[in-house]
């Protein structure tokens, strides 16, 4: 009886976990490019059979039955979010695989699909509250003025033609190598500044987050977490009767 508590616990917290995610991934889908994640959990017995093994994955099986659930990882969707139009000078988005770098006053580099640029002080673009934007050389990007244009390479252009320069777009071999850091922006290495892309300007990627979908999963969720701390009571309830009752037999 004492086992059912093994599976009720980890229930409750992978439950809770994943509401986590969903209610992250909600709070944020009014977020410009924002990308939705999603939690996995694995059984204990399988994560221990990969941390006794070895490189050579030899290993002796400990026994198949599991009565929790463990963490994995939590993956993140880099699918195309909805260029949305907005008609402003600074506002970018990146149509296909890609990411723009920011550096923060540290010096610092950071990677977001955020696109929605302004002026700093010094006439330099930036994310607001994150950093400046930079170039394919890595070099943060004056401007001076809003009154610009930019084509879908990156030029950027004063509006009475003159060239300024070329946003940067930095790709990975493998986005799933990334990770979230304090800002919500990704960081992670080897990234090399694009050669091709297509960026559009006076557009911001929407989130791709799927909105009526994370609703139906929080609900689901959130019944799951409220069954099993029922059922948990309820577990507790007849392990005290027990210990009661076997101790007015004995």
């Amino acid at each position: 009886m004492y086992k059912g508590f093994y599976n009720l616990t980890s229930a409750m917290l992978t439950h809770q976990q994943n509401l986590n995610v969903v209610g992250n991934n909600l709070v944020n889908i009014s977020t410009a490019g924002y990308k939705q994640q999603r939690y996995t959990a694995t059984t204990f017995d399988d994560v221990m059979y990969s941390r006794v093994g070895n490189i050579y994955n030899i290993g002796e099986e400990i026994g198949r039955q599991s009565y929790i659930r463990a963490p994995s990882q939590i993956y993140t969707d880099y699918s195309q979010g909805v260029p949305e139009p907005t008609g402003l000078p600074l506002d970018f988005a990146i149509n296909g695989d890609g990411f723009f770098a920011v550096q923060d006053a540290d010096g610092e580099i950071a990677y977001t699909r955020m696109g929605n640029f302004t002026l700093n002080d010094e006439g330099y673009l930036c994310l607001p509250g994150y950093g400046q934007v930079l170039d394919p050389n890595g070099q943060p990007i004056y401007l001076g003025t809003d009154k610009v244009t930019a084509t879908e390479q990156g030029l950027i252009y004063y509006n009475d033609g003159g060239l300024i320069g070329r946003l940067g777009v930095y790709t990975f071999e493998d986005n799933e190598q990334l990770v979230h850091n304090d800002m919500g922006l990704f960081t992670g290495e080897g990234a090399q500044a694009a050669e091709t892309f297509e960026v559009w300007n006076g557009y911001l990627e929407r989130s791709n987050t799927d909105m009526v979908k994370q609703m139906t999963e929080m609900i689901t969720y959130q019944r799951a977490l409220q069954s099993a701390a029922q059922i948990s009571r309820i577990y507790n309830e007849l392990m005290t009767r027990s210990a009661n009752d076997v101790g007015r037999l004995v």
